[in-house]
């Protein structure tokens, strides 16, 4: 049976990349691209008319940001799912991304494959952080539980809560996340509801936006 295809549009101010990202996920039976943009208004046109499932945006536009351009993607047409494909690595850009809506961050040197299985874990509606945005996870997580940072919990996270997050960054199901620390998928939805509660969030990808922030503040000068 043919798989369903992904409605994607690509967004990026430079033709040379939007042609190369169409032939590139072209060769992939589930994606579809139907549309692509160079600015913020064409993005906007584009998204509400043909109404894709998934919107690839580079973060810096002619017109605009393209943090902006989330915003008003989300606004003309809520369901749909933005990856972030850009060279900007800056955590700053990253929690920002997330916070006006993004899905999915992902840098323009990624493998092919990652950005395959960065779009199909977005489609499905996961986030996903290319990884090397987060290497600061191993660092983070050998914090005692009980330090203090400006952004910290009232209730501070345990240890196992604190494998989990760098988890969720990198995309994976609950499924996954209980198949690499050996726990069932009801134990991962327990941590991940008090995660989220001691968080104060609602949404995987600000439990994300939580822990790249964590992160930068944990080890500010680290590399990306």
């Amino acid at each position: 049976m043919k798989p369903a295809h992904t409605r994607i549009v690509i967004v990026d101010d430079h033709e040379v990349v939007r042609h190369g990202l169409r032939s590139l996920l072209g060769l992939e039976e589930d994606f579809k691209i139907v549309g692509e943009a160079g600015s913020v208004a064409e993005a906007v046109a584009v998204v509400a008319r043909v109404k894709p499932q998934v919107v690839l945006l580079d973060v810096k536009l002619p017109d605009a940001s393209g943090l902006d351009t989330c915003r008003q993607l989300l606004a003309v047409l809520p369901q749909v799912r933005i990856l972030v494909l850009t060279s900007y690595a800056e955590d700053s850009t990253v929690v920002s991304a997330v916070r006006s809506g993004a899905h999915g961050y992902v840098l323009k040197d990624v493998r092919t494959d990652d950005l395959v299985r960065a779009i199909r874990a977005v489609a499905e509606g996961r986030g996903y952080l290319d990884p090397r945005i987060t290497q600061r996870a191993l660092h983070w997580i050998r914090m005692q539980p009980g330090q203090e940072h400006p952004s910290a919990p009232r209730t501070p996270l345990s240890p196992q809560e604190r494998l989990i997050i760098p988890l969720l960054a990198e995309g994976k199901t609950n499924k996954e996340i209980a198949a690499q620390l050996n726990l069932s998928d009801k134990t991962v939805k327990n941590y991940l509801a008090n995660i989220f509660e001691k968080l104060n969030v609602k949404r995987r990808t600000e439990a994300v936006a939580w822990f790249v922030r964590e992160s930068q503040s944990t080890y500010p000068g680290s590399p990306h």
